[in-house]
């Protein structure tokens, strides 16, 4: 029984030590965060408009263009990084399906260019 027992007991360690990083990732923000932030730190950062606000307060739509721009190229670059890796197993038809893939993400930032969406004004 007793080497059964031992052979949990990386399992066991694995636990506890899980529960007291999550433990101490829950409790540390109430210890070290400061209780009274300065004016500065509860300023606008990287959105345009004050932290603390009315929810229903209109902002321009460009935070959102944005931020679906950079989804688009940020998931281009997650699928070329597997294919690279994979480049000589993917053969011709890997090759072509991302020229296609890549040509229609091409098109689409042209696009958006024309549109005018890259500039702000």
């Amino acid at each position: 029984m007793k080497e059964l027992l031992l052979t949990y007991l990386p399992l066991v360690l694995f636990f506890g030590v899980s529960a007291v990083i999550g433990l101490a990732l829950l409790i540390a923000p109430f210890i070290v965060a400061p209780s009274k932030p300065d004016p500065e730190k509860v300023a606008a950062y990287e959105c345009g408009f004050p932290a603390f606000d009315d929810a229903r307060m209109k902002f321009d739509v460009r935070f959102y263009l944005v931020s679906i721009l950079f989804i688009i190229f940020d998931l281009e670059v997650s699928f070329l990084f597997p294919w690279a890796v994979a480049f000589r197993e993917a053969g011709a038809f890997g090759f072509w399906a991302m020229m296609a893939f890549l040509g229609v993400l091409t098109v689409g930032f042209i696009y958006e260019w024309k549109k005018g969406a890259l500039e702000w004004d």
